[in-house]
């Protein structure tokens, strides 16, 4: 039997064939064929809905088999749908559809299963993957939760409790964790289909056929206090998201109501939080970390360079994170550090942070086995002779930096491509004292570097375009959000931050206390208060960088002149008791800020919570604008993409630039200008390209879009 279709809409072919069948004697093999991920688009659908109506149909065939071409199974729904006219059958009918066959359909899972791609697994009756597989629910990433039974019958599948962490969290199984919960039937070898038509052939027989919808026997025997504590430990993960709370309701209601009930409730909240301001946001995420790899000028036909091995120059907390996470993703690496005892320690730390996070279940002890024997500890420059990439990741000083860069440029071969993590310091000065300025950029990780997910990768003025697409890739691997930005003070984040911090400053000068102007913040959304964030980092950091660079945070600098560097002294803005992070107002301070203030010449007032969120979030809008316009960040979305992942910027929100499109970019302009006149401040007052779009009623989104048009 061979059926070959493609259906956009009633019928009519078009197009290339995304769904086709074949048959191994008594077994239809249905494969679905829509790259990259075979998403479920509108076509696919009614591929598998007809083939499997024809496999049904045909007395001959006795099972079937569904999978997917390449290594995806399903990468689930395709939102770029949403919105749009959607044609039959809507995934929830077609899931029913293959639940409701008559004959056993088998799931060969080769290789990735996510969202909707894994509820069409769930309504077929076995499932069957290898151990690399992936299989997940993560609609809630998105700001919603699986929307075609997912949440129904899931819990059916593996019990309610055990359902909530991959529905909650939206993290994904691998094929062997997947096999241990009773998500799949069978592990399998390489060759996933010709296993699963096998496995086919065994159960062809067997009655009654398992259909998840209408086994409620896991449902039954819940354990209602272990499932209600279970549920406020993803919550209190969530800060508060919308998607999270609608996936622990949706698992309960599988618990007091009928199968379709609960079903019908689940689309309902599907399609309310798809309709939502958080959702939205967070689809623009999604979307903007697949554009932030399309490199400006940079065509497909730039292939990256290949890199096995990698050597990270200085093993204190920055390189050894940064190894840390070369390694998890495959690479090998060499630490080194001319001092043994550091590197000593650095290794020592390296393997204790890697046992921590077995400890709490984020790694498995053979994943974190593998990734120790993958980093190499040396002391000696010499290391990276063998080396396809170096970062380097010293002390931030601008002569041991060039001095390190001059010492590698008569050491590494040719095509290496060398990397400082500097965080401030001009790259093309760095880049200009080697022989090679064409391999050479900046990879800067945020702290700590094996938790933090951004990745600004900093383009300088010759950096090849191949060593930008290398290093993308690297990052990717690394479990990295990278993102290439242009040299300037501070780049994209820590110059936005910088512009926030002189806010900071002002507004407790001009009458805010730390723990006023912090609560402000956090009822913004943000997770912790830029006080607390400071102490959390460490003040004494920001006073050395600010005596380097000449620049003046009259507060801040009193608070760290008095030893008070935050959490590690037990005291900065805010007191802290022994082993609590928790912040403590601390009334010295607030008659230190009183003093500086008077010191300053600044007169004190009432702050509303309205002024200190507006000039917190509108300052760092304002300085998004001018980078855009001075083409250090190549779209708006990039800068959302450096603030969501590497200054807690609220999810709900979107980032910086696409919350200020929603706010309205005339009323940011507006209230900048406001703001600069009150204080005086003239860094507040409205950027150029800011103005522009605000008189035109244009958007940073769309003045990306339009390739800054």
């Amino acid at each position: 039997m061979t059926s070959l279709r493609n259906f956009a809409d009633g019928g009519k072919l078009v197009g290339e064939i995304t769904v086709s069948s074949r048959t191994d004697g008594e077994v239809a093999i249905i494969e679905i064929n829509s790259p990259p991920v075979n998403a479920l688009g509108n076509a696919v659908r009614r591929g598998i809905f007809d083939n499997l109506a024809e496999a049904l149909a045909d007395e001959e065939i006795e099972a079937i088999v569904l999978t997917g071409k390449g290594g995806f199974f399903s990468g689930g729904a395709d939102i770029t749908e949403f919105g749009k006219p959607v044609s039959d059958p809507i995934l929830s009918d077609l899931i029913m559809a293959i639940e409701a066959a008559e004959k056993p359909v088998v799931a060969a899972i080769n290789g990735t299963a996510l969202g909707g791609g894994l509820e069409v697994a769930l309504g077929c009756h076995y499932r069957l993957a290898p151990r690399n597989a992936r299989l997940g629910l993560p609609e809630v990433k998105l700001g919603l939760l699986p929307g075609a039974g997912g949440t129904q019958r899931l819990p059916r599948l593996v019990g309610p409790v055990a359902a909530l962490a991959p529905i909650v969290s939206g993290t994904p199984l691998s094929g062997d964790e997947a096999e241990a919960l009773g998500v799949i039937d069978q592990l399998t070898g390489s060759d996933v289909v010709k296993d699963a038509t096998e496995y086919a052939r065994e159960v062809k027989d067997k009655r009654p056929l398992r259909r998840l919808s209408e086994d409620n026997s896991k449902l039954k025997a819940v354990d209602m206090e272990a499932f209600e504590n279970e549920a406020a430990r993803l919550l209190s993960r969530s800060r508060g998201l919308a998607g999270p709370k609608a996936c622990v309701q949706s698992v309960r209601n599988a618990l007091s109501m009928p199968f379709a009930e609960a079903s019908a409730e689940e689309r309902t909240m599907f399609k309310e939080l798809r309709e939502g301001d958080e959702s939205k946001a967070q689809r623009h995420l999604f979307f903007a970390e697949r554009q932030a790899l399309k490199l400006p000028g940079v065509g497909r036909e730039v292939r990256p360079r290949e890199v096995n091995r990698v050597a990270v120059i200085g093993a204190g907390t920055m390189g050894g994170g940064i190894a840390m996470s070369l390694a998890l993703g495959g690479y090998d690496v060499v630490l080194i550090d001319v001092n043994p005892e550091n590197l000593e320690k650095g290794l020592a730390t390296i393997e204790k942070n890697f046992r921590r996070t077995q400890a709490r279940g984020g790694l498995t002890g053979a994943e974190v086995d593998a990734a120790l024997a993958r980093i190499k500890g040396a002391t000696s420059l010499a290391e990276t002779a063998d080396t396809e990439m170096v970062i380097e990741a010293v002390f931030e000083n601008m002569n041991l930096k060039k001095k390190i860069f001059s010492e590698l440029d008569k050491i590494v071969k040719p095509g290496t491509i060398l990397a400082t993590n500097t965080s401030t310091l001009n790259i093309n000065e760095i880049a200009a004292v080697t022989s090679r300025p064409e391999d050479v950029m900046g990879m800067h990780f945020f702290s700590p570097a094996n938790v933090m997910k951004l990745l600004e990768n900093v383009r300088c003025e010759k950096t090849s375009p191949d060593v930008l697409v290398t290093a993308n890739l690297v990052g990717r691997r690394a479990g990295k959000i990278p993102v290439t930005v242009g040299v300037c003070d501070g780049f994209v984040g820590n110059r936005m931050l910088y512009a926030r911090a002189r806010q900071v400053e002002a507004l407790l000068q001009g009458g805010a206390s730390p723990a006023r102007l912090d609560a402000a913040a956090k009822n913004f959304g943000f997770a912790m208060g830029p006080c607390a964030v400071g102490d959390l980092s460490g003040l004494d950091i920001g006073y050395a960088v600010r005596q380097e660079s000449g620049r003046r945070s009259p507060v801040a600098d009193a608070i760290a002149e008095l030893g008070r560097y935050g959490q590690k002294t037990g005291a900065g803005y805010f007191l802290y008791e022994e082993g609590s992070r928790t912040p403590i107002p601390d009334p010295f301070v607030d008659d230190l800020i009183a003093k500086v203030a008077e010191k300053e010449g600044v007169e004190r007032r009432e702050l509303s919570d309205e002024e200190i969120v507006e000039r917190l979030v509108f300052s760092l809008i304002n300085e998004g604008a001018r980078i855009l316009a001075e083409g250090i960040a190549a779209r708006s979305s990039d800068i959302d993409l450096i603030y969501i992942n590497g200054y807690g910027f609220p999810v709900a929100k979107g980032g910086p630039m696409y919350f200020a499109d929603q706010v309205g970019l005339a009323k940011v302009a507006e209230r900048l200008d406001h703001y600069a006149k009150i204080s005086g401040d003239e860094t507040l007052i409205p950027a150029t390209l800011l103005k522009d779009l605000a008189s035109s009623g244009g958007t940073f989104g769309s003045w990306s879009a339009s390739g800054g048009q």
